[in-house]
């Protein structure tokens, strides 16, 4: 039987998990499907994507995700503050924005409301934390 190897389009099942066994997100939600993606261009998380190699059809596994292999470790300079008016009205603490980088848009969340400035915070959600993922390939190719 073939194995995932870089190249290859892969389609999978997932459930993410936190340390503490809370689930963040999965594919087996009703009205999801399960995801397709080339190996090796990058577009998924570094240790997810590799705990998909030499994967065969059908196989099963989970794989334990240290902040490295994810979303990485919180880096302050990702934290900034804003010009009020820059921001729509009526925004709180709380809620999520999006706003545009060199890189392209990224999603920050609003951590701090001020009478002149906003704190937004550019870090991922899931910084910092280890995750756990049950995998299941479910085809190649």
């Amino acid at each position: 039987m073939a194995k995932a190897q870089n190249g290859d389009v892969v389609t999978v099942h997932y459930t993410g998990r936190l340390s503490d066994g809370s689930i963040f997100d999965s594919s087996l939600n009703e009205g999801r499907h399960p995801i397709t993606v080339k190996l090796g261009e990058g577009t998924l998380i570094k240790g997810f994507e590799n705990g998909l190699l030499e994967m065969e059809v059908g196989d099963k596994k989970t794989v334990e995700l240290e902040p490295e292999q994810a979303y990485g470790y919180r880096n302050e300079s990702m934290v900034t503050e804003v010009d009020r008016s820059q921001v729509p009205q009526g925004v709180s603490v709380g809620d999520m924005l999006q706003t545009m980088t060199p890189n392209g848009p990224i999603n920050v969340k609003v951590v701090e409301i001020n009478e002149s400035v906003i704190v937004i915070d550019g870090n991922h959600p899931l910084v910092g934390e280890k995750l756990i993922f049950d995998l299941e390939l479910v085809s190649i190719g």
